[in-house]
């Protein structure tokens, strides 16, 4: 119906970008009245078929009437949207509001039948299931809570769409047709399913980029300098097996080969088909190499070029119209900026990068956004190769440049079920999303080592994200807690790395140290105390101690059940390395196989024939998790097919490489890492649960806040509406009543009773007992008018004190919880101990809401000052169950209703025996939108 002309206004925000399930890109955007044309074309390139089962009869055309009607909408009641590659439909779908009687309606009816048209050609690849999600999203916004659609029984394909979608729905069949109810509101099944395509989608659209059967170098020079023409070396000196073309519009028309490669003047001119192209050309001339690969069905690029958001405004926009213009053609990007990319399987050989070497083969994954930092993890993985760790190499390797499409999110979609890796490396510059990286990262860890290096730098240049307002400490505290193995260099990124790729997972803290120099075997004790291990005594075999000996001596180690995992030190006989070094190095590997299940670990001191001994073996693959028994079992919305798990090693390749490490340190600190990964693997398979308390009254907190909110877009609550909301949710604050006048103080004292105290709430002495602004135990009306008089001589008047008089809580632990709602990263729940010793020192530890009762214990035993909580020195434990239950009901507030944008209470004593909320603040403000509920989509340009 069209009235207003407001309800004409064209909806920008409903258009996206979405990766389909083939991992190609097509961008979903409503119909208008200027796509007359393109839907006449696009349905005279569907099926006959396919028009029987839209229409339920023969419909060999469109009429002047039916286009006008598919393309005229108000945007309220009826809207359509189309999926568009290349600029030209190739799917379409429609909503019109019914009511009751199934016959056009306006709001306040809240049910529409929706229906699709999808070309022949592109069936299969997913389109459907992504329109659904986003015509279900623009339903939504426009209150349409369900949808009803008529399918004839014979279109099997469209009713497998509506029910794989995982919405509540119910199933009819009337007068030969099946029709199809189903509510849009989100359901734990929906959302999986739908982070299930997403991975899928985005997992393949990076297969593309990285297992290509054919490349084209596009801007390669005749000359043997240059980035194009070294690329084009570097892919052929690797042995890529898959077809190569070198590409350059200035090259002679009779030219045909550049050393045995054939050669073209345009990627059109190639015959066969070309699955990706490396563009190493000026960024000018960009735009016409992307347009060419487009129209010749390139599926992605790898950008090398630079001139875009690195050299400022103008390279911004730059930027940002490559990457729309390759989504135009399905295409994703690699880039630009970017170093390239590895794909070291002997199915593939792919060296599409400015490294001169291919790297190693193994089973590491590695990303860098810098390709600076690329090179550097690259030339340590191989040095270390050489001479010092063994031989462990890389299964892929992405280098992201300036990250315009492509990110770590989509990268690690590819890891995550890819067999040929085992450990994901990570120097991450930012994070962009942080919510669906952690989303991401929980999911992976539970499958495989996930090692990040988090930077301190902003989104990449050119990116419409939203920032995070969280403290670059409290991220990283979020990223462990998603089982993120976080480190602080690439030097410590290498050494778990090595470690985790090579050994089992210890299944304690107990670490046994033998070798041969006591002192060296002192250091690394001292460096697993620092570390939070528990080393047992070291065995000194002496400098005199053989390799038997060393042999004999790990054997009872790792027979032994008092220790989860052994670190070997050694020093060098006099001299250089001697032949023993292998002889050693066998023993080793001798031992460590004949009882397997614990790591092993070896800290030599420059003994390069040791290591390159300890090199020998043919396999990188780690062995089974000994660290984790039973199921693996996530929440519903987190659930997913399992991943591949990596391949077995052959019996050729099963002696297990042994790391070693040049320094105590670092083999300690890399191994106490792969100890609280194990921990966080075994805690994972018992996640907790989020309790329902009976007392909490959900709806009633809803009509308070909605009636908050009424009287302004953001604000502060007052003293009785924040009782009276926390109360709601079973979280009493202890009645402060002020007192502007002595006799105020007094009457309170009486109305509340003996003993009280008496406090300043000026913002600058609020929380603050170290600078005298509270008075306690105040047993009589004397007391209080003495502290009175004291307080007011001291800090001014009482109006610039604010003070309040309180009745006493009982003595124990003052703490503080505050949640808080990031527009990045979603509900975040921080506890720690108050007071300004750890406020200076940053002890807070945080949770992602919503927090379930084993991360509530967690999240008090993670602060460093827990030991007040439990006893320290003598002292009575508090109540940390009472504690646990305020978190958990904090955690439920701000879960179900995202307008508490802020919490905070402070003081919460906890005394031996329940606690008391001494002050509290809440703010409300309208919710930061969740892209992460919504339909999948690419980052907006």
């Amino acid at each position: 119906m069209q009235t207003s002309p407001d309800r004409h206004e064209y909806p920008a925000h409903w258009e996206a970008d979405v990766v389909l399930r083939d991992g190609g890109t097509a961008r979903i955007r409503p119909i208008t009245v200027d796509d007359a044309e393109r839907l006449v074309s696009f349905y005279e390139q569907v099926s006959d078929e396919s028009k029987y089962y839209r229409f339920f009869a023969p419909y060999p055309r469109l009429s002047a009437k039916d286009v006008h009607r598919f393309t005229h909408h108000d945007f309220v009641d009826r809207v359509g949207l189309a999926a568009t590659v290349g600029g030209e439909f190739i799917a379409t779908v429609r909503y019109d509001r019914i009511g009751t009687d199934g016959m056009p309606a306006s709001a306040p009816a809240d049910e529409a039948e929706v229906a699709f048209l999808v070309q022949d050609a592109h069936q299969g690849r997913g389109v459907a299931s992504a329109l659904l999600e986003h015509i279900g999203a623009v339903a939504r916004e426009r209150d349409i809570r369900r949808f009803a659609a008529e399918v004839l029984p014979a279109n099997t394909k469209m009713i497998k769409v509506f029910m794989d979608a995982g919405y509540t729905q119910k199933r009819s069949f009337e007068d030969g047709v099946v029709r199809l109810e189903f509510d849009l509101e989100p359901t734990d099944r929906s959302l999986a399913v739908q982070r299930a395509r997403e991975q899928r989608a985005e997992g393949r659209s990076v297969r593309r980029l990285l297992v290509p059967g054919s490349v084209a170098v596009v801007g390669t020079g005749r000359t043997p300098k240059g980035v194009g023409r070294s690329i084009l070396d570097n892919i052929r000196d690797a042995g890529f097996t898959g077809s190569l073309y070198a590409v350059n519009k200035a090259f002679p028309e009779d030219l045909k080969e550049l050393d045995g490669i054939p050669a073209y003047r345009s990627v059109r001119d190639i015959d066969g088909p070309v699955d990706l192209a490396v563009v190493a050309v000026p960024a000018e001339q960009v735009p016409e190499a992307v347009t060419e690969c487009g129209e010749h069905g390139v599926q992605g690029l790898v950008v090398v070029s630079a001139g875009y958001a690195e050299s400022g405004p103008e390279g911004r926009e730059r930027q940002r119209e490559l990457v729309r213009h390759a989504r135009t053609y399905g295409m994703r990007i690699i880039g630009p900026n970017a170093f390239g990319v590895i794909n070291t399987s002997p199915d593939v050989r792919l060296n599409a990068s400015l490294a001169p070497v291919m790297p190693r083969p193994g089973r590491i994954g590695l990303f860098a956004q810098s390709g600076a930092i690329g090179i550097a993890l690259l030339s340590r993985l191989q040095r270390r190769g050489g001479g010092v760790t063994g031989v462990t190499g890389v299964s892929t390797f992405v280098s992201s440049g300036n990250r315009a499409d492509v990110s770590g999110n989509d990268v690690i979609q590819y890891w995550y079920d890819d067999p040929d890796t085992d450990v994901v490396l990570m120097y991450l510059e930012s994070i962009g999303n942080p919510r669906k990286f952690t989303r991401l990262a929980r999911r992976t860890a539970a499958a495989k080592p996930l090692v990040v290096v988090q930077g301190a730098g902003s989104a990449p240049q050119g990116h419409a994200v939203r920032a995070t307002r969280l403290p670059h400490a409290t991220v990283s505290a979020l990223l462990r807690q998603a089982g993120v193995i976080r480190v602080d260099t690439i030097t410590e990124l290498v050494d778990a790395g090595l470690l985790l790729a090579r050994q089992p997972l210890p299944t304690g803290p107990r670490v046994a140290i033998l070798g041969n120099s006591e002192s060296l075997g002192l250091l690394t004790y001292d460096a697993c105390l620092s570390e939070g291990l528990r080393p047992l005594r070291p065995l000194d075999l002496t400098t005199a101690a053989s390799a038997e000996d060393f042999h004999a001596a790990l054997l009872r180690a790792l027979g032994d059940d008092s220790c989860d995992a052994v670190v070997v030190t050694a020093i060098p006989a006099i001299g250089e390395a001697t032949p023993g070094d292998a002889k050693l190095a066998e023993a080793l590997r001798s031992a460590a196989e004949q009882v397997p299940g614990k790591p092993v670990l070896v800290v030599h001191v420059e003994l390069g024939g040791l290591a390159e001994a300890l090199s020998a073996a043919a396999s990188t693959a780690p062995q089974p998790d000994t660290a984790v028994t039973g199921p693996r079992r996530l929440r519903p919305s987190q659930q997913l097919p399992p991943p591949v798990r990596a391949q077995e090693p052959t019996p050729e390749a099963c002696s297990r490489l042994i790391p070693a490490y040049p320094a105590a340190e670092r083999a300690v600190r890399a191994l106490a890492e792969a100890v609280h990964y194990a921990q966080w693997r075994r805690e994972i398979a018992e996640p907790g649960k989020v309790p329902d308390y009976e007392d909490i009254d959900e709806k009633g907190a809803a009509g308070l806040i909605d009636a908050m909110l009424a009287r302004g877009q953001g604000l502060t609550l007052g003293t009785e509406e924040t009782c009276e909301l926390l109360g709601r949710y079973g979280i009493a604050v202890r009645r402060a009543v002020p007192a502007f006048t002595p006799d105020d103080a007094a009457q309170a004292a009486d109305t509340l009773g003996y003993p009280v105290a008496l406090k300043a709430t000026a913002p600058h002495l609020r929380h603050r007992a170290d600078l005298g602004g509270v008075r306690l135990d105040l047993a009589d009306e004397e007391q209080l008018r003495r502290a009175y008089a004291e307080l007011t001589e001291l800090f001014g008047k009482p109006e610039e004190l604010r003070p309040v008089v309180q009745a006493m809580a009982p003595r124990g632990v003052d703490t503080v919880v505050r949640a808080v709602i990031d527009p990045a990263a979603g509900a975040v729940l921080s506890f720690g101990l108050a007071g300004a010793a750890s406020q200076l020192l940053g002890d807070m530890a945080h949770r992602l809401v919503p927090v379930t009762d084993r991360e509530a214990g967690s999240l008090i035993r993670s602060v460093r000052t827990a030991p007040l909580l439990f006893g320290w020195r003598g002292s009575t434990p508090v109540d940390t169950p009472a504690l646990e239950e305020l978190l958990l009901r904090v955690s439920r507030l701000v879960d179900d209703h995202p307008e508490v944008v802020a919490v905070t209470l402070e003081p919460v004593v906890v005394a031996p025996h329940g606690l008391t909320v001494l002050g509290a603040s809440v703010r409300l403000a309208p919710p930061p939108a969740r892209d992460d509920l919504g339909p999948r989509t690419l980052p907006v340009y």
